[in-house]
Order: structure tokens, then sequence, then C-alpha cells
């Protein structure tokens, strides 16, 4: 999965071409830059690479998350959906919003079940975000249906599936704002950086303005002397990394992913072979990214076994059901309401009243799946990975 895989000459000479003019703010300094804009091409590359109408380079996907946010003007006192498999930062940026997340199960695509928001929706609820986890796609179509019907945005978060499509439309691309991720990990990566997406001119600027302390960008005035008609923070992305989105971005599909799913493939192969094993659905087999391989045992005992055995060969696959980034029953920070500010917000008040509270056993679906989940993650050179994976997978099979 990792785009660092494949870092190389072109991403080289847009970073030294960004440094040769000795400016790394991706605002101001015009002389100086001899109208040369790394992240504001990146952003213009992006936005045409999924179909979208704006894009917003922004620090890190979860800088993206907090941006969209505040674009749809979410704060304290609102609920926002999500799922209950997913990166820590998805429910985290909701709280950092002041807002509370409402976690609700996934289906067998491991994203959000689109008939679980309803039964999730109160009079607070203000926004819906599903997650296209794993490289795959959540039932993205249905999910904005029931969100249409109940007037609800919908803010895609798409770190783990950057360049994933479903029916050729572009994920992040279906609801009012998408997220993307392009931390060290990723497919697409520019060492940290995210960006927010969308076809909404009045929340595009909101956002533009949000992620640059207010700024309203006025270009007939000097840098200092714009307006602002709100407080924001600083979320803005620098030349550097706009310089390693360039190069990257135009690698990601006939490179990275064409990599990925071919090295995918040869694995499923394998699997596939084995009567006990059930796979993970994929809506879009065509669209998925091919980042991971998720597989199902019959019992969690089995996933047990399966694992401890692939491990001794020295090819572990990733079991989310022990996994404290990814799942909602591990979340000690969160079920046992930690927090680092002395009133205990947003879990209580200073008084100790109790605001919020998660139980760990509040999504029994999602436990049952996972835990017999195991997870194998596609990197893009695999040549001599693959063979030991192959052998760990007939190893194991002989155990179950």
């Amino acid at each position: 999965m990792p785009g660092y895989e494949i870092i190389g000459k072109e991403e080289q000479d847009e970073v030294m071409d960004a440094l040769s003019r000795k400016i790394l703010f991706r605002y101001d300094f015009y002389e100086q830059r001899k109208g040369i804009y790394k992240v504001e091409e990146f952003e213009t590359a992006f936005a045409d690479y999924c179909g979208a109408k704006h894009a917003l380079a922004v620090s890190s996907g979860s800088a993206a998350l907090k941006v969209a946010l505040a674009a749809l003007g979410i704060g304290p006192g609102d609920e926002v959906i999500t799922q209950g498999f997913t990166f820590v930062a998805t429910w985290e940026a909701i709280m950092e919003a002041g807002a509370l997340p409402v976690f609700a199960e996934i289906d067998d695509t491991f994203c959000l079940d689109p008939k679980e928001i309803e039964s999730r929706v109160s009079s607070k609820t203000r926004a819906i975000i599903p997650v296209h986890m794993c490289g795959g796609q959540a039932r993205i179509t249905e999910i904005i249906k029931v969100a249409d019907r109940l007037g609800i945005p919908v803010i895609e978060d798409t770190a783990q599936a950057c360049g994933g499509r479903f029916g050729g439309k572009a994920l992040g691309s279906f609801g009012d704002m998408g997220t993307f991720s392009f931390d060290s990990v990723k497919t697409l990566t520019t060492g940290e950086g995210g960006m927010v997406i969308t076809d909404d001119e009045d929340l595009f600027i909101r956002a533009s303005e949000y992620h640059d302390h207010g700024h309203d960008h006025d270009p007939n005035v000097g840098r200092g002397l714009e307006k602002r008609r709100f407080s924001g923070f600083n979320f803005r992305m620098m030349e550097l990394q706009g310089a390693l989105g360039l190069a990257q971005l135009k690698k990601l599909d006939s490179i990275i992913l064409a990599r990925q799913k071919e090295n995918k493939e040869r694995i499923m192969q394998s699997l596939e072979q084995i009567a006990q094993i059930s796979f993970r659905e994929i809506p879009d087999r065509e669209g998925e990214i091919a980042s991971f391989v998720m597989f199902l045992l019959p019992t969690k005992e089995k996933a047990i076994a399966f694992k401890n055995v692939m491990a001794d060969q020295g090819c572990a696959p990733v079991y989310w059901y022990e996994n404290t980034w990814h799942y909602y029953e591990r979340w000690e920070h969160l079920i046992e309401g930690k927090s680092i500010m002395h009133s205990g917000y947003p879990y209580r008040t200073g008084n100790h009243e109790v605001l919020c509270s998660y139980n760990a056993s509040a999504l029994p679906k999602t436990g049952e799946l996972l835990s017999r989940c195991l997870t194998i993650p596609i990197n893009i050179n695999m040549e001599e990975q693959i063979p030991k994976i192959l052998i760990a997978i007939n190893k194991a099979a002989e155990v179950i």
C-alpha cells in the first residue's frame, strides 16, 4: 500500500523545483516563486482526478476531517454518526469540533451499515461520516440515499481508499464533502498531508478560510490585510508536500493500483482454495484499490489459530479485533473517558457531571465480524514476500 515504495526521480525533481525558489509557504511571495504554486497545482490536479469542482490541501487526513466538520458548522451540542471500525482520527476529529460521535455497526463490507443510520439519528444529528475502510467501498449510494431522505450531510472519510471508485465515480465525491489522507502508509503519500474535496462552492470557501486562520484570501490585498468572517486555525499544506503529491498522483493508477491488484490477486487465489474461508464484501471489485486482503474464518477460535500459524511463519496477518487503533471496543481512551483537559471534557464537566459515555459492548455485530477476520496488507513491491505468505497460508490451512 505505501506510496513511499516508489518514490523516485519524479518526486525528487518536483521537490527540488520547489526548493530552488526557496519558498515553502503555499501563499504570498509572488515575485520570488515566479508563478509556481505546488500546493495549488496539486489541488487542481486532485480535483480533476476525483471529478470534483474544488479541492483543498491540508496538513493531514485528520485535519481534513476537522476542516470539513468546521465548514459544515458542526460544533458543541451536535452529534455525528460514524462507524465503530475506523482509524481513531475519525471520531477524534468529531470531538475536536466539540461534537459527539455516535457509533453504528458495520456490515459485511466492513464499513458503515446503511440500515444502522436511521436508528442512530436524533434531533442533534448534524452529519454522517461513512469510512471507506481498507481500500474497499462502503455502500455509499445507499448511505447517501438514507442521508438525503433525512436531510443530513455526508462527509466521506476516504483516508484508506484514495484512488478508489464505485461505478466509475471517485470515492469521496459522493457526499457533501470527501476527505483524504496522504500520510506515510497511504497509497498516495506526501509524508503527512490530506485533502478535502467538494462540489459546493460555499463549503469550499468556508473550508479554505477556516484552514488558514479565517483569511478570506482576497487577491486584491496583500497577505495580512485580508478580512475574516470567522476565526479559524492553521491546517495548511506546504509546498514540499504539494510537490510530492503532484508526482505521486501521476503514478496512482498506472503503477501503484496496478501492482496492488496483481499482488492481491495472487494471495486471493491461494485463500480461495480453502473451503472454510470467506471474504469481505467489496461492492465494486473493479473500483477497489486492493490495498488489503480481508478474509473470514467460521469462528473466532479458528481465526486465532490461523493467525498464530501464519505468525510462526513470519507472516502475521492483522487481527483488527485486538487492534487498539481501529476497533471501538479497544479504544480505552474513549471507553474510559480519558481526557487531557482538567475538567474531563468532553466526557465530563468541571463538576464531574457526565456529558457522554460509551459502552464497550455497544457494537456486537462489529465485534463478531472483526473477531473472525484476518487481514493481509498489500504492498507495491512484494516479489520476495508473496511466496512466504503463500507458504504460511498453506501451513495455516492445516489447523482448521
